[in-house]
């Protein structure tokens, strides 16, 4: 058996060979432990999926014009009439205790900086009322349904105390894949999952199963929140409440139709249901089934300023940034978070200029070119 490095200690300053995200993803398996590094960067069953995520994104073109004046250019752009410096947020990504010591408190510490929008979990190592105190930026909570619904209730409640300005639900996650690359690592019995911002909660009464019950069916599927639960969600807020984990265009639709604010356009990073096309594939017949008018945001496989102009000209009015703020967490913690950004919104910029596209608003379908069995809806 290999025996395994120890970990380096985070930096304090960030090398000048990181130049990308990616670096940071490559310099990661030098400052995680194993188990740690595998249970972030695995996806579900063979991952075809996850290896999708970014094949998509490469089968598009951005197609430039030339000779536009883009010297009043902007990345800014506006959601549920917030406004934010660039169209790109951390995604809400769980345990972030497990890559650095401060967690979610460094990439709230982050966000503020670079003045980037950021999405809380659930499942945060830290409560999300210390997370919320962190930046003065936009900030929204992210929710893993509850059982009973007066827990989730109690969720929403303390996060719009807390000054979150939306809420954006989970749902393709009912019940966790079968991620094997972190289950030959063992990351289920060798790493500590706390979640703080549940121990509060009354628990939910114990399920009697008899012996030819489905542990998947009868168990966790049993708990899963349906349209119903989510339109009586809705009901309880004025804050904006999406849903994410949408990859159907009826979902979208029946989103819309019921009243809710907007969708995320996800396959939860290639860690749900594998075989399931990239989110990015699924974006513009969203889109175009949704209508101009409804909020949708982007994310899976996105790791550069050009995916971000990708998304953006397939109909995204934002997109949300999951693994690369961990790997650069545990690389630098909040420096590398904001470094991170930094590069984002760099790349962006550049790839906004070059294309002759000086504002988000100048995004447009016909900016990109498709292949590989996908196109934009006429």
């Amino acid at each position: 058996m290999t025996t395994q490095k120890p970990p380096r200690q985070v930096l304090d300053h960030i090398p000048a060979d990181i130049a990308c995200l990616d670096d940071y993803e490559q310099l990661s398996v030098d400052f995680l432990p194993h188990a740690v590094r595998e249970y972030i960067a695995s996806g579900n069953a063979d991952e075809i999926t996850l290896k999708r995520n970014r094949e998509a994104f490469e089968a598009i073109q951005i197609l430039p014009r030339v000779l536009q004046r883009c010297e009043n250019g902007s990345t800014s752009t506006r959601l549920f009439g917030q406004q934010f410096k660039h169209p790109f947020l951390l995604a809400p990504v769980a345990h972030q205790a497990l890559v650095h010591p401060q967690a979610e408190l460094a990439t709230a510490q982050a966000a503020d900086a670079m003045r980037a929008g950021m999405v809380a979990s659930t499942f945060a190592s830290h409560r999300l009322e210390e997370i919320a105190a962190q930046t003065q930026q936009p900030k929204w909570f992210q929710i893993y349904w509850q059982t009973p619904r007066e827990n989730t209730l109690t969720l929403l409640k303390r996060a719009e105390a807390a000054g979150y300005s939306a809420i954006v639900v989970t749902v393709d996650l009912p019940v966790t894949g079968m991620r094997n690359r972190d289950q030959r690592a063992g990351a289920a019995t060798q790493l500590d999952f706390r979640t703080p911002n549940l121990d509060d909660l009354p628990a939910p009464p114990p399920r009697q199963l008899e012996r030819t019950d489905s542990l998947v069916f009868k168990g966790p599927m049993a708990d899963a929140p349906d349209w119903d639960d989510l339109k009586w969600l809705k009901q309880q807020t004025k804050l904006p409440v999406l849903v994410k984990g949408i990859l159907h265009a009826g979902d979208a639709l029946m989103a819309s139709q019921i009243g809710l604010d907007g969708v995320v356009v996800s396959n939860h990073g290639g860690r749900s249901l594998d075989g399931i096309p990239a989110a990015i594939q699924c974006l513009a017949g969203i889109r175009k089934t949704v209508g101009d008018q409804f909020t949708i945001l982007v994310d899976g496989g996105i790791r550069r300023g050009s995916d971000i102009f990708k998304a953006l000209a397939l109909g995204a009015d934002a997109v949300l940034i999951g693994r690369p703020q961990v790997f650069a967490l545990a690389v630098a913690g909040a420096l590398g978070v904001a470094h991170m950004l930094r590069i984002l919104e760099q790349e962006l910029e550049i790839n906004m200029a070059l294309a002759g596209c000086p504002r988000v608003k100048d995004i447009k379908s016909e900016s990109v070119l498709c292949q590989n069995g996908f196109h934009i809806p006429s």
